[in-house]
């Protein structure tokens, strides 16, 4: 397929109608925005059937850092929709040999990265307890988002102690010590 065909097909099974295609595709900016607003609606659908497609679409075009940009923006929506783990694990298996399409490395890895992410996030969510040396293995960026969300005394104070900066291990105290039984 063409890049014009594939901006056609990923617009018209959005129902995005408002966006000229010959200007998506002579237009990074104009295309990458689209892309967001094809996430968006595929994000909200409730059917995950049409996402490998989508995709797959997404990363055939020839600008890889928009076309990483806006899978992975499909992997953040996807996975804060996910009723758990399992449900996430199944969903992104499906999406991750697409990745391979992806020249670069660094983009294969990086989207690889916040699938491993939002895996541990989501285990996390269902209760489980991660070790120091599970926790070293995820980014910055979702010690971080542990850090400022979650609810679990047990992984806060894992967060507090063995958190990758001294910004996330201050916050997961602080927040570790204002959900104490007793205190307010």
């Amino acid at each position: 397929m063409t890049l014009h065909a594939d901006v056609a097909a990923l617009l018209a099974g959005a129902a995005i109608i408002d966006v000229d295609v010959d200007e998506a595709v002579a237009d990074g900016h104009v295309r990458s925005c689209a892309y967001r607003r094809v996430v968006q609606v595929t994000a909200a659908a409730r059917s995950r059937d049409g996402d490998r497609a989508i995709v797959a679409a997404i990363l055939r075009d020839p600008d890889e850092m928009a076309s990483k940009t806006a899978v992975v923006d499909l992997v953040d929506r996807i996975a804060r929709k996910a009723t758990g783990a399992a449900e996430f694990r199944r969903w992104s298996a499906e999406l991750l040999p697409e990745t391979d399409r992806l020249t670069g490395e660094s983009y294969r890895e990086f989207i690889r990265g916040r699938v491993h992410d939002w895996l541990f996030y989501l285990s996390v969510e269902d209760g489980q307890v991660p070790t120091a040396s599970e926790l070293a293995d995820v980014t910055y960026w979702m010690q971080r988002l542990l850090a400022e969300g979650s609810r679990s005394l047990p992984v806060l104070a894992l967060l507090a102690e063995s958190g990758s900066e001294r910004k996330i291990r201050n916050i997961a105290a602080n927040r570790s010590r204002s959900r104490e039984p007793g205190t307010r």
